[in-house]
């Protein structure tokens, strides 16, 4: 998925202004997060801005904003939503989270976020990309403000690496979020995790559901849970 666009089914990604190429993390989570009754959504650190189209597709009657902090991407991150079929419901902010979350008063029905996760690690030459990798700009304990923007009946949505994840889950507990639902993530049957996804809530409101996604059969052809979620965006599939 490093070619310089990626095309879905019903639009197309330009990413070659992006450090970060859109991936697997990115189209799992944007298949998966929901809320039934959804009107506004954000995507924090939208990247080329892949999230917030699969949700704009996924959700008609909804607005989707998306924020992002670095230059190109959000440029053209703003391109892909013009191109996309959905223009006239989408929305992005150039600004750092941290910002956007203290400064707007919009509530969101829907939060997600495909975050950096690398803390203390070695980092590349490339400044761009060390800022869509690691969370020198964006920490964990930032994404907390989402409470800021989430409405009552909201979820906030995230997929990160399980260790990130049990950090991110004992902050939120403290800050009085609700784990709503958890997903794992396995690259074949039988094979340790390697990304979980969780939604939050503010309160405990909706029936507690867990599962997991694998990624390949033995074969190495795609497993059926994971064409049934990408189904209606891959065009393989």
């Amino acid at each position: 998925m490093a070619n310089s666009y990626f095309q879905f089914k019903q639009f197309r990604i330009e990413q070659d202004r992006c450090a970060m190429k859109m991936g697997t993390d990115a189209v799992i989570l944007g298949a998966l997060a929901h809320l039934g009754n959804a009107k506004i959504i954000l995507d924090i650190g939208t990247g080329t801005g892949v999230i917030a189209l699969m949700l704009a597709q996924r959700f008609p009657d909804a607005r989707v904003h998306g924020v992002e902090i670095e230059a190109q991407a959000f440029s053209q991150a703003a391109q892909n939503f013009r191109k996309s079929p959905w223009n006239d419901r989408m929305e992005i902010f150039h600004a750092a989270f941290q910002d956007y979350s203290k400064s707007h008063s919009k509530k969101y029905d829907l939060i997600v976020s495909n975050p950096p996760y690398f803390s203390n690690q070695l980092k590349s030459s490339n400044a761009r990309k060390n800022w869509a990798r690691h969370d020198d700009q964006l920490s964990l304990k930032d994404l907390l403000g989402v409470w800021q923007l989430l409405s009552e009946e909201g979820l906030f949505w995230l997929i990160l690496p399980l260790r990130e994840m049990r950090l991110f889950r004992d902050l939120a507990g403290q800050s009085g979020f609700s784990l709503q639902h958890e997903y794992l993530i396995r690259d074949r049957s039988g094979v340790n995790p390697h990304r979980e996804i969780c939604s939050f809530g503010k309160r405990d409101q909706y029936p507690k559901t867990s599962g997991e996604i694998i990624l390949k059969q033995a074969s190495g052809q795609a497993d059926s849970s994971y064409r049934e979620l990408l189904k209606n965006f891959l065009l393989h599939f």
